[in-house]
């Protein structure tokens, strides 16, 4: 370590708990910037985007997780019955 270097008013571990319960920096560009008057704005915006993203997520799982309704016979298909009770011998 170079000379000019002075650690002995440094105190060890002084942001270990901070830096341990993790940031996030996020760096907004300008315009977006304009918009939110604070940080505490900005979180609440973004609190209530994910609120709706997940009612709607919610909303989409339960479209999925419908029982299905009992498929009907269609016309076609008795037609098809129809038919095959039928013999080319019976037709001529």
């Amino acid at each position: 370590m170079l000379p000019e270097y002075d650690f002995s008013h440094a105190v060890r571990g002084k942001s270990y708990e901070r830096y341990r319960q993790g940031t996030n920096v996020v760096l907004l560009d300008p315009d977006v910037a304009d918009v939110f008057p604070s940080a505490a704005a900005v979180n609440d915006a973004l609190r209530m985007l994910v609120a709706v993203a997940d009612a709607k997520a919610c909303r989409r799982q339960e479209r999925t997780n419908r029982p299905k309704k009992a498929q009907q016979p269609t016309s076609r298909g008795q037609r098809k019955d129809a038919k095959a009770t039928t013999s080319k011998a019976d037709r001529g």
